[in-house]
């Protein structure tokens, strides 16, 4: 039989079928050694074949080929990677300016592995309700230079709808993940488009101002016929995996643009003379805050950042 999986506990898969009968699976005793050097060999929105039986859960035998895929550097074995979900149509990167902050580096590190997985992927930016005349500000001008970059953004709040429907429309069709740090609200624009769902929210910690992990595990929401919403545990930081320094500036697509006029074809954009990218961020054609995303990547081999 073949299905999707819809929810991935860590040992527990569901598999939902085209009929939509949803069975409880494991994976079959060997299936991990079979060259998937991964934290989760399986992920939601996989395609899988799975045999049932009768008595105990049905057993995942193989993974349809995947179309795409995004992963993440695991907390605790970086030797290997986290795949976050399979079959993504579009990423949405749910922030927040405040309650909690959200840093522009985890938010570049989290666009530039989409682009390195070939995933699309757009910005939102919950909360606003909350956010002083200051933040607001902030809220659009951040919302203003990642327009200029290419990526699309929304500023929403889950709290009063605002924006909520925009949301919606994007979803269309598509599986669409929603990723972010605890307690930006991921769980909450899922119940605003949809209160069936009934996605596990939380508060904040009242010491450090950032969220509780309330969704432990990758689930999808089926939003309507082909349109489903992968929610996904909070993400304190997003360490990239697999990156060689020559091709970080390929995922940052406005160095990418400038690299180009580089002296040198092997250059890092740190120290190399003629370097058109260090020129370009010198005369704020490239922002500050990218660069240093960018810096940050290339700095990756020390093993305990951005866990």
């Amino acid at each position: 039989m073949q299905g999707l999986v819809i929810r991935n506990t860590g040992s527990l898969y569901q598999v939902k079928t085209a009929s939509g009968d949803t069975f409880d699976c494991r994976i079959k005793g060997n299936f991990r050694i079979k060259g998937i050097k991964s934290t989760n060999p399986i992920a939601v929105g996989d395609r899988v074949e799975f045999e049932e039986r009768e008595v105990e859960d049905c057993l995942i035998t193989s993974i349809l080929p995947r179309r795409n895929y995004i992963v993440r550097k695991p907390a605790n074995l970086s030797k290997q990677i986290h795949i976050i979900a399979a079959n993504v149509d579009l990423a949405l990167i749910v922030v927040t300016v405040n309650h909690p902050v959200t840093s522009t580096v985890f938010i570049d590190r989290f666009l530039a592995t989409c682009e390195a997985y070939a995933v699309p992927a757009q910005i939102v930016i919950n909360k606003k309700d909350l956010y002083t005349t200051d933040e607001l500000e902030y809220a659009r001008n951040l919302s203003y230079l990642y327009h200029t970059i290419g990526y699309e953004s929304l500023l929403v709040s889950a709290s009063t709808r605002e924006g909520i429907d925009e949301v919606a429309s994007l979803l269309h069709g598509k599986v669409t993940l929603l990723a972010g740090n605890s307690g930006v609200g991921k769980s909450s624009i899922i119940n605003a488009i949809s209160p069936a769902f009934k996605a596990r929210t939380g508060d904040l910690s009242e010491v450090h101002d950032a969220g509780m992990h309330t969704t432990t595990f990758s689930e999808m929401y089926e939003v309507e016929a082909d349109s489903y919403i992968v929610d996904t545990p909070g993400i304190r930081g997003f360490g990239t995996i697999d990156f060689e320094k020559e091709e970080v500036g390929h995922y940052f697509p406005e160095i990418f643009r400038y690299s180009k006029e580089c002296r040198f074809s092997n250059c890092t954009h740190t120290h190399e003379p003629g370097c058109a990218v260090v020129e370009a961020v010198k005369n704020h054609l490239i922002s500050e805050s990218r660069y240093n995303s960018y810096l940050s990547i290339l700095d990756d081999k020390d093993e305990d950042k951005y866990r």
